[in-house]
This record gives structure tokens, sequence and C-alpha cells, in this order.
């Protein structure tokens, strides 16, 4: 029986190999490695693996100064290692040769694979079909266990704390460039008990907010200006991801009103739409025709929203066409938006948590404008 939920998942997978007719999963330094394992790095020149064959255990090759940092970290028993002045490519395809492959097996590989370790890794194994690891990893991590939900939660708190404490700035905040809040908002978060930031904090005023992936710069914050503020944290690596879009002093014009309370409506809608069995594009359309019914169609100009997990963006993702049914477990972002170049935008965005029978929102914060 797994002991931890990385085991459990890695043994998930290896059924997933199975079933999908492959011999092995070779993982290098990403989120699906940190997901089956539990040891977290980033992709560096040195070769560093977690072969997961379809049956048996699975292998660590690690450079030798990550040896007890990788023990430490995970609950894979054989982890075997290569010093600096050996042969990483000789040390491969000897830990690939110990998971006793057929002939010309199929090899699940990284998606995020840098080409020079995926080429060692066609020259070890020359017979070999190669596929992505996405093909068994993907439909693991679209439903979030119990554990990956705790994270999650304690994320969006934190990021709920840090939107608090903006707001509390109230008209402090006029006069300070969006560079300068950008890094107020990270304080808060640290603040809040986050570990750094998923994403470059997005601080758009006036007509940069009218940019969707803006970010930051030397704009002076204005009364009146409506403010796009989309930032969040990690907590034991799982991100939060928040958006609201506010007036920290000043009165903002009718037409910001307006559009603010058409987005807060559509944002409603498509939250109110999830449920387990409907599809991510029947969520996306419910926000998509209260923005088009107000007359701004044309100004919301992306997804209603993305899946959320070890990734900031991944499956599912909300948009026309994908006719992917909603499961409980899954987790999403909602977040419509409308766009007004050279003038003004407004995006309100939360994490949902798809139920047994509805959704969960993870963000508690308060989504108007005023602050």
């Amino acid at each position: 029986m797994a002991t931890t939920p990385y085991e459990r998942r890695t043994r998930d997978a290896q059924a997933a190999l199975a079933e999908a007719d492959a011999d092995a999963l070779v993982c290098f330094p990403s989120r699906n490695l940190s997901y089956l394992s539990g040891f977290a790095e980033e992709p560096g020149e040195r070769h560093l693996f977690l072969l997961v064959p379809a049956a048996g255990d699975p292998t660590f090759l690690v450079p030798a100064l990550y040896e007890s940092q990788v023990r430490a970290a995970t609950w894979v028993e054989d982890v075997r290692t290569w010093a600096d002045d050996d042969d990483p490519v000789a040390a491969t395809a000897a830990a690939v040769e110990s998971l006793g492959l057929p002939e010309n097996p199929r090899v699940l590989v990284d998606d995020t694979m840098w080409a020079t370790f995926t080429q060692d890794l066609r020259a070890v194994l020359p017979d070999a079909t190669f596929g992505l690891a996405s093909e068994v990893v993907a439909p693991l991590r679209i439903r979030k266990d119990d554990a990956e939900l705790d994270a999650l939660r304690r994320a969006a708190d934190a990021a709920d704390e840090a939107m608090a404490a903006v707001r509390a700035l109230g008209a402090d905040a006029v006069g300070l460039t969006e560079s300068e809040l950008a890094a107020r908002v990270e304080s808060f978060l640290a603040d809040a008990g986050g570990q750094g930031v998923s994403f470059e904090t997005v601080v758009g005023s006036g007509p940069n907010g009218a940019m969707p992936h803006y970010r930051h710069g030397d704009r002076t914050i204005e009364p009146g200006d409506p403010v796009v503020l989309d930032f969040g944290t990690r907590v034991d690596g799982y991100p939060s991801d928040q958006t609201r879009t506010v007036v920290f002093d000043g009165d903002p014009s009718e037409t910001v009103r307006e559009v603010h309370e058409v987005v807060r409506a559509a944002q409603e809608a498509a939250v109110d739409a999830v449920e387990p069995g409907v599809t991510a594009a029947s969520v996306d359309r419910a926000a998509r025709e209260v923005i088009a019914d107000a007359g701004y169609g044309d100004a919301f100009v992306h997804r209603t929203g993305h899946g959320v997990g070890l990734d900031v963006h991944e499956e599912p993702y909300i948009v026309a066409g994908n006719d992917r049914e909603i499961e409980p477990g899954m987790v999403f972002s909602v977040e419509p938006g409308v766009y007004l170049d050279g003038e003004f935008g407004v995006r309100i965005e939360d994490l949902v948590v798809v139920t047994a029978d509805g959704c969960e929102r993870l963000n508690d914060s308060d989504r108007g404008w005023e602050c």
C-alpha cells in the first residue's frame, strides 16, 4: 500500500503507463517530477532523471551533489549518483538498463525536458519510440487530492489576506507607481505566509489595465484610476491566483462602474454554472453571454479560466470548444474581463474547486471596486 501521496501518484502513473502501452516514464526537474517524487528543483545543466517503469520500483539518477537532498525529500529508495568527472550519458545508460525495458520500448518523456537531455535519451535508447509524459500524468494531475487542496486553500487564504492589506492602503496608494504597489503586494503575500510569488505581479492602472498580460511599470496611480491587481503566492508548492479591480481614491467614471458591474455579474454567472458533468465550454459561455448582452462581447478577449495546480496554467481550460466534462476535484480560475483599449480594463478572478454538487470558491476577498 502506498504510504505517501507521492508514491500513490507514481503507482497510478504506472497503471496509466500500462493502459497506454508505454514501458516507462522519464521526468527531469519539472512539476511532474515534483508531483510524483516530492523532490522539487529547477532545471539545470546536469543530468537528473526520475525513471518510472510500467512495473516495479522507480529509480532516481542524480548528480552526486544532490544525493542527500534527494534522499531526504523523496520516497524513492533507488537513488543512483554520478560525479562531475563521470560520463553522465553512461550513467544514464546504466540506470535505464536497470529498468529491464523490452526491445523497442515506448518511453514517455517530460513535456518540458530540454532537447539536450532528450537527445541523450535517444542515444541511450536508439530503438525506442518516444511520446510525452502528459499522456499519462495530466489526467492524474487534473483532479486534486486532499493534500493538494489543503495547500491550494492556504495559498488562496494568503492571497485574500494580502488583498485586504492592499485595500487598506486606500488613498495612500495614490501617488505610488505600479511597480511600487507591486512590491507592496509581494510584501503582503509574504506577511500572510506565502512562499514567493506564483507569477510576476500584475498592477495595471488606468489605460494599462486594458492590456490583459501587462505586468507593472512606472505609471503613477491617480485618483479615480481603475487598477487591475492580479497576483498569487505558493504554499507547499501550490499557487494562488486572484484578480481584483479597484479604485483607491476618487470617483471612477460611470463607464468604469458599469463595466465593473458587468464583469462581476459575468463572474458570478460562470461560478454558478460550475457543477460536475457540465462542460468547460458551458462555463465559458455563461460568463461570455453576460458580457455580450451588455454590449462588451468584443472586449472579452481571452478564455474564462484555466486549471491551477503545481502549474499556474494547466488543464482544464475553460474555453469555448472544450467539451471536457468537469469532475469533482478539478480546480480552475474563473476570470472574465473587459478591456477597452487606451481607456481601462476590469477583471475579477477567483479559483474554484469542483465539489460533488457544485463548487467551492477558494477566494473570499471583497470583489467590489471600492477601497
